[in-house]
């Protein structure tokens, strides 16, 4: 069952942004709605600004405790917006359980067209496991990201993450029905068309149904384990469960965890919604489960 403050939550972003994107129409529009004011920063982790890989970026460590785990963080926004600082709720919160966690800045569409965004997550994350195991997770267009970056570390031989969390993930950017159509309504952010009309300002003239691209369309053979988060009333309902589908087809541990009434990324609402702290407990275990516990330097 959903909590009140779920339903008032998807409430206020349907009113605040769900009407505002179907409005935009320039790209700095989006920016403008999904990089607009959020959560405040929380004050029980310390944030740096830092270089991985050649890619810019930034670390967020908890102010008590010294992190055990490290955790390479994709940030989402549609492919053409935000940053780590806008994502810094949800960072932050993924960092007070326990990681040391550094979110890349990476090149944003249609400035920089796929794969330059996925190149920057990939030579992050080259970069960042060679200095031990590590854990991946991401949201939206960083789940997209997460998922191609883990599939192109199996084609070139590089080292996989420990364990992988995707919230809503971005993982087929051709569809047009299903969960798209049947959820558009009562999706609090997004319409049928959203995904559709973001896809070839990240894909340029390339196939949106490329694996690297849309990873529900590769091979997922040999990804380490894999756990999705999305709710039950977005349009990327099918996005996480046919993508898990896939993984554990291919003999892939993974699960799909779908919570009602919530809007998309409400993990950003940690400490406000029980959903978003629920969901944020449930992945920081599971990546734990998966992981060897080493103190890392905060």
């Amino acid at each position: 069952m959903a909590s009140l403050r779920a339903y008032i939550g998807a409430w206020m972003v349907r009113r605040r942004v769900k009407a505002q994107l179907a409005a935009a129409t320039s790209v700095e529009d989006v920016r403008r709605v999904l990089g607009g004011p959020s959560f405040p920063d929380p004050r029980d982790v310390r944030f740096e600004a830092g270089t991985v890989g050649g890619v810019p970026g930034e670390w967020i460590h908890p102010v008590s405790g010294r992190p055990e785990r490290r955790l390479l963080y994709v940030h989402g926004g549609g492919f053409v917006a935000c940053s780590p600082r806008t994502h810094r709720p949800l960072t932050g919160a993924v960092a007070r359980r326990g990681f040391s966690v550094f979110a890349p800045d990476y090149r944003l569409a249609p400035e920089h067209p796929f794969p330059a965004g996925l190149e920057d997550v990939v030579a992050a994350w080259t970069a960042f496991r060679a200095e031990g195991p590590a854990c991946l997770a991401g949201e939206s267009a960083g789940g997209n990201l997460a998922l191609a970056l883990m599939l192109a570390a199996r084609e070139r031989g590089l080292p996989m993450p420990q364990a992988a969390c995707l919230f809503s993930p971005v993982t087929d950017l051709a569809a047009e029905g299903g969960s798209r159509v049947r959820n558009a309504r009562r999706d609090a952010m997004f319409g049928a068309r959203s995904i559709s009309e973001v896809a070839p300002l990240y894909t340029g003239a390339g196939d949106p149904r490329a694996p690297l691209a849309s990873p529900v369309y590769g091979d997922p053979t040999g990804l380490p384990p894999l756990l999705f988060h999305v709710g039950d009333r977005e349009v990327l309902l099918d996005d996480s469960v046919r993508m898990a589908d896939r993984a554990q087809a291919a003999g892939v541990e993974a699960s799909v965890r779908i919570f009602p009434v919530v809007a998309h990324a409400w993990q950003f609402a940690d400490k406000v919604l029980p959903e978003a702290t629920a969901s944020l407990d449930e992945a920081a275990a599971f990546l734990k489960r998966h992981s060897a516990s080493r103190s890392v330097p905060a």
